[in-house]
């Protein structure tokens, strides 16, 4: 008998980030995140893109990239209540943009951040390495 193939927590919860940015109502583009504990087995936070609670569900403004609505990672960390001595890991569908990633950087004890697709801009690698955080590319296969 072989044994069954399990997929990596990784790619789970990578699955999960891309099923919350269903959620999105952002038109330029869906974002979802989740938040985990180091050894995977608590999710700490989810978030995805869109409006603040209570306002419309649209973007305030049509421009791309200025487009009113808060990140996946922004409504990740407001809504992560785990204290900051909890190491964390931070799955998100895209590369998080340089505002975001300071954003994590502020939550505190994030360990690694993993994505699954580029953003236009890639700053934001080079500053999360710069205070120990390492950036990983989700490669099925890899995990």
């Amino acid at each position: 008998m072989s044994e069954k193939k399990r997929p990596s927590f990784e790619k789970i919860y990578l699955d999960l980030a891309r099923v919350l940015s269903s959620r999105s109502t952002c038109r330029r583009l869906a974002v979802g995140t989740v938040i985990t504990s180091t050894d995977y087995r608590k999710v700490l936070a989810i978030g995805y893109n869109g409006n603040a609670a209570g306002l419309p569900n649209t973007c305030d403004r049509e421009e791309p990239g200025n487009c009113g609505c808060l990140h996946s990672e922004e409504n990740a960390v407001i809504n992560c209540d785990a204290p900051r001595s909890t190491e964390k890991v931070v799955f998100v569908t895209h590369l998080p943009c340089v505002g975001c990633a300071k954003r994590l950087i502020n939550l505190g004890n994030v360990k690694k951040v993993i994505y699954g697709e580029d953003y236009r801009v890639r700053d934001s690698i080079e500053l999360l390495k710069s205070v120990g955080i390492e950036a990983v590319k989700f490669e099925e296969g890899t995990s």
